[in-house]
């Protein structure tokens, strides 16, 4: 759910196809002036837990953290171009020491001002142990992350099994003046500077560290929206902040998030004018091509660096056999799926990192992600597994098609009971997925934090990482990554992560199953809507009629 870049991040998303601007693209078509004082309605899911950045790693979070706060670099929506926001620069030594310089005068929603402090006392937060958050491992690069965030003996980390840690504060992390600090990582890493532009690098205010309760009743941010209200599971509400003095002014006043339980609820909103944007229609518009006769002109269409997986819960002893997770995975007619409900706007999936992504190798998965009927029941025999097998899904997302027809394509093609089980909210569905409560296989994806091959990997399959949710480790592929992560060259690096994309394949810890164009919804309101690369709605090209 999330972003991300390389040294040449301009050149990664060269492809026309990145700018498709179908179906009127967003662009402006409706004419007159624009309505500065306007407000906005945006569809979302409940965000799983209170907004504090370095614990938000999920799409419905992620898109109200992105409006609450401004990070020191973001990435062009055009290009994926880090391109610098809250920094004035940052330098390095080696790409090991990194300067960093924050922009003067720069203030939090409570008007006091961002300084360089802020954001070293928000990483050593998000980093500690204790504090358990989803984020954490994104700082891991930072010499003396360890000791903030020990491991247990077993070599995994977190507040119920590793030891108490000895100190809150990472040694790399120094504040040098009121607008300066320095970063000292364990080694190189030029893919870090691109990171920094994921909401969980994000400043905190002095206030979030005095008062954690009142942070999360009304969060404080530095961002171009300030926090308004919040009704559980109805929606939050923004308003835009007049002293921001970012380049990304709002050319509108009121930004509301709307929670619908059902992507279908929201299309008819959208479809009627009572709701302005929505980033993803549900399969019920693509049926056909129904949203073409809905919406005409009020379609948006791009490709987006996000995909579909299938994951297994690997702490279950029902997926531990890679036989099994292999014959599932040859027994899902990717083409007929992707044709029938999404009449090809998503791509069979032939790896883990996104085509778009520089690095990108077709074929990494090679026959394991191909439907071969004879070669998925070999593999189940191979495994010995008999029994269900059921695909769980959040019902909230506009899931519940595909994920039957998966279901349906395992059971027709292996000759075995499995069935889709409909779960509840997309965020009950994620504490379950932290908590480590699945039974099942279960739907999953990733949007991507930074444009870099790295974060299609790291985050998710490196031992005890954010988002590593199924529990994959291999410490194979750990050194890989680690090898990769500090390699001498982008191209170098390029060559070891490609290297680890196999291993992790070789394990089939999920199931890639499609990447897609993403074709968004918007009313007759807007007179300019975007959707940037990361499936988000670009807030800085809205202009209301």
């Amino acid at each position: 759910m999330r972003r991300s870049r390389w040294a040449a991040a301009g050149a990664l998303m060269t492809s026309a196809a990145l700018v498709l601007t179908g179906c009127g693209g967003g662009g402006d078509n409706s004419g007159g002036t624009t309505n500065k004082d306007a407000g906005i309605t945006v569809f979302n899911t409940e965000p799983e837990n209170p907004l504090v950045p370095s614990n938000t790693t999920e799409f419905g979070g992620s898109q109200v953290i992105s409006a609450l706060f401004t990070g020191l670099v973001e990435y062009n929506s055009d290009t994926t171009a880090v391109e610098n926001a809250m920094a004035d620069s940052i330098t390095d030594v080696e790409a090991k020491v990194y300067t960093i310089k924050i922009k003067k005068g720069w203030k939090f929603h409570d008007g006091t001002e961002v300084k360089a402090k802020n954001f070293v006392d928000a990483w050593n937060w998000g980093a500690y142990g204790p504090n358990a958050t989803q984020g954490g491992s994104f700082f891991a690069d930072i010499q003396g992350y360890d000791e903030v965030h020990p491991k247990d003996p077993d070599g995994q980390s977190g507040p119920q099994k590793a030891p108490t840690p000895a100190t809150d504060k990472m040694s790399g992390l120094k504040v040098i003046d009121d607008h300066t600090f320095e970063v000292t990582l364990r080694d190189s890493s030029p893919v870090f500077k691109t990171k920094l532009g994921y909401e969980t690098f994000s400043p905190m205010p002095d206030s979030f560290f005095a008062d954690k309760a009142g942070f999360e009743a009304k969060p404080i941010g530095n961002g171009p929206f300030k926090f308004v209200s919040r009704q559980v599971g109805t929606e939050i509400k923004l308003t835009r902040f007049d002293e921001y003095t970012g380049a990304d002014k709002p050319k509108f006043k009121d930004l509301t998030f709307k929670v619908y339980q059902s992507r279908e609820a929201a299309y008819a909103d959208i479809v009627g004018n009572k709701l302005d944007f929505m980033e993803e229609l549900p399969p019920n518009a693509m049926a056909g091509k129904q949203y073409k006769t809905d919406l005409a002109d009020r379609a948006i269409e791009r490709q987006t660096l996000n995909n579909q997986t299938l994951a297994f819960p690997l702490y279950q002893e029902k997926y531990k056999n890679p036989d099994l997770r292999k014959a599932i995975s040859m027994a899902i007619n990717r083409e007929e799926i992707t044709q029938r409900i999404y009449e090809g706007s998503r791509q069979p999936a032939d790896g883990l990192v996104h085509p778009l992504m520089k690095g990108y190798l077709k074929g990494q998965c090679g026959e394991f992600c191909t439907y071969n009927p004879a070669k998925a029941k070999e593999y189940l025999a191979k495994s010995g597994f008999t029994g269900q097998l059921k695909v769980l899904s959040n019902t909230d997302g506009g899931h519940s098609e595909w994920a039957t027809a998966v279901a349906n394509s395992i059971k027709n093609t292996l000759n075995i009971d499995c069935v889709f089980e409909p779960a509840t909210s997309f965020g009950d569905f994620r504490q379950k997925v932290n908590s480590r409560g699945m039974s099942d296989m279960y739907r999953a994806g990733w949007i991507a934090d930074y444009p870099s091959i790295e974060n299609w990997l790291n985050p998710l399959y490196k031992t005890g990482t954010s988002s590593n949710d199924g529990e994959y480790s291999s410490p194979a592929v750990d050194a890989k990554l680690a090898e990769a992560d500090h390699a001498k060259s982008e191209d170098e690096g390029i060559r070891l992560y490609l290297e680890a994309e196999r291993m992790i394949l070789q394990d089939m810890p999920v199931v890639p199953l499609w990447t897609q164009n993403t074709i968004s919804g918007k009313s007759n309101r807007l007179k300019v809507a975007k959707l940037d690369p990361f499936r988000k709605l670009d807030l800085a090209t809205v202009e209301v009629a």
